[in-house]
C-alpha cells in the first residue's frame, strides 16, 4: 500500500528548506551555498532536498515564486474598496515591511546576481512585479478619480515609482528595522502632490 503524503507537511518542509536556504544564499551568495549545507541547517539528508526541489536554483527561486500568490492576494484584498489612497499606503506598506527580514538584502543581492542565469527567476520576478503594477495602476486612477490624489498623476507611471520606492527599501535595508512609516510619508507626498 503506497504511504499517503499530506500536502500540509509537504508544505511546512518546503518552506522550512527554503527559509533556511535563503538565510545561507543571504550570507554566503549562491554559489558558496552548497545544498548539504541547507540540508545540515534542516538537519535532513541533501537526498530529502532534491525530494522538495529539483535543484539549486529551484531552491533559491521559491522564495521568488511565493511571491506571486502573496502578491495576488494582496492586490485582491484591496480590489473593491471604497477607499483606495488607504488601499494604495497598505500595500506599499506591507511590501516594504519585509525589508525589515534579517536576509532581505543579501536576497536581493543575490537575485541581481542570478537574473543573468536564470530565466525562470526572472520570469518569477516579472509576474509578480506585473501583479503589483497592475494593482497599484487601477487603484491610483481611482484615487485620482475621487480626488484623494493629484487628478493630473500618471497611473502607471507613479505606479513604478511607487515600486521604485519600495525597492530602494530592500536596497537599505536595515534588520529589524520596518521602513513602512518613510515608505508611506514619501507615496503620500508623492501622490498628493506639490499643491498639497
Amino acid at each position: 500500500m503506497a504511504r499517503k503524503v499530506d500536502p500540509e507537511r509537504v508544505a511546512q518542509k518546503k518552506a522550512e528548506i527554503a527559509a533556511a536556504a535563503a538565510r545561507l544564499f543571504a550570507t554566503q551568495g549562491f554559489e558558496a551555498t552548497s545544498v548539504a549545507q541547507v540540508a545540515q541547517e534542516v538537519g535532513i539528508s541533501p537526498g530529502s532536498v532534491f525530494y522538495y526541489y529539483p535543484d539549486k536554483a529551484a531552491l533559491f527561486r521559491a522564495p521568488f515564486e511565493a511571491d506571486l500568490p502573496a502578491a495576488e492576494d494582496l492586490i485582491a484584498g484591496h480590489a473593491n474598496t471604497c477607499d483606495p489612497l488607504a488601499a494604495i499606503l497598505d500595500i506599499l506598506e506591507t511590501l516594504a515591511a519585509d525589508a525589515a527580514y534579517p536576509y532581505a538584502q543579501g536576497m536581493l543581492i543575490e537575485s541581481l546576481r542570478r537574473m543573468g542565469h536564470d530565466p525562470e527567476l526572472i520570469a518569477a520576478s516579472e509576474a509578480v512585479s506585473a501583479v503589483q503594477r497592475a494593482g497599484l495602476i487601477d487603484l491610483i486612477t481611482r484615487a485620482a478619480a475621487a480626488g484623494q490624489i493629484d487628478q493630473g498623476i500618471d497611473p502607471e507611471a507613479a505606479a513604478g515609482w511607487l515600486l521604485t520606492i519600495v525597492d530602494a527599501c530592500y536596497l537599505n535595508a536595515e534588520p529589524g528595522r520596518n521602513p513602512a512609516p518613510e515608505v508611506r510619508r514619501t507615496a503620500l507626498g508623492y501622490l498628493k502632490g506639490p499643491c498639497a
